[in-house]
């Protein structure tokens, strides 16, 4: 029996890596809903509850980076230090693939590596531009003026990055098959060979 590229899986994500997805992606949807919720008028009326709001967006933020913080702690290291160097390292495909040329790609393509390195920062700077605004109301010496507007614009960022990554992963045919990689942890070969043809051949190199 001949095996098809439709019907070969390939590992794609580890449970580790998986585990630190969602664990963000969980807590940034809370974060996102109470900050709404916060910062329009209109949503803190209809809740009613804003000290209770306040208390979800601070203590999901602690629950955060508590969750990233064990992950790192108690998951295969060395596969997350691999897909970090993986992230940071941009090739001449890479580089061509942002200037819109179709060149072959890695297991993570130039925008994923890009969208990876813009939510670590983004995640640092709302760490940080909280724990001001948090901290600052109780000690008027670490209050920042503009850690407020930071913050928001942040908001606006990650919101508009939401929006193209659900649209990718759920909506768009021809990418959301990848939604099997970070949800079971691999893809189709035959997919892989459309989007991923490097990553591959690298994978087909290592069973040799």
């Amino acid at each position: 029996m001949v095996t098809t590229p439709s019907l070969v899986r390939l590992p794609r994500f580890s449970r580790t890596e998986r585990t630190l997805h969602w664990v963000h992606a969980s807590a940034f949807l809370v974060l996102l809903a109470s900050g709404l919720c916060l910062y329009l008028p209109s949503l803190a009326e209809l809740i009613g509850r804003r000290p209770l709001l306040k208390d979800i967006h601070v203590y999901t933020a602690l629950a955060w980076l508590a969750a990233l913080a064990l992950v790192l702690l108690a998951g295969d290291r060395r596969r997350l230090l691999a897909t970090a160097r993986e992230i940071d390292t941009f090739d001449a495909d890479d580089r061509a693939w942002l200037r819109g040329r179709r060149t072959p790609q890695g297991r993570l393509n130039a925008g994923q590596k890009l969208n990876a390195i813009v939510t670590a920062a983004l995640a640092v700077l709302f760490a940080v531009t909280g724990f001001f605004l948090w901290y600052g109301e109780r000690n008027h010496a670490f209050r920042l003026q503009n850690a407020l507007i930071v913050h928001d614009w942040l908001m606006y960022i990650s919101f508009f990055l939401l929006l193209g990554h659900l649209y990718l992963s759920l909506i768009n045919p021809g990418t959301r098959h990848s939604l099997s990689a970070i949800t079971r942890g691999w893809v189709r070969e035959d997919w892989a060979l459309r989007h991923h043809p490097k990553w591959v051949e690298q994978m087909r190199q290592g069973e040799r």
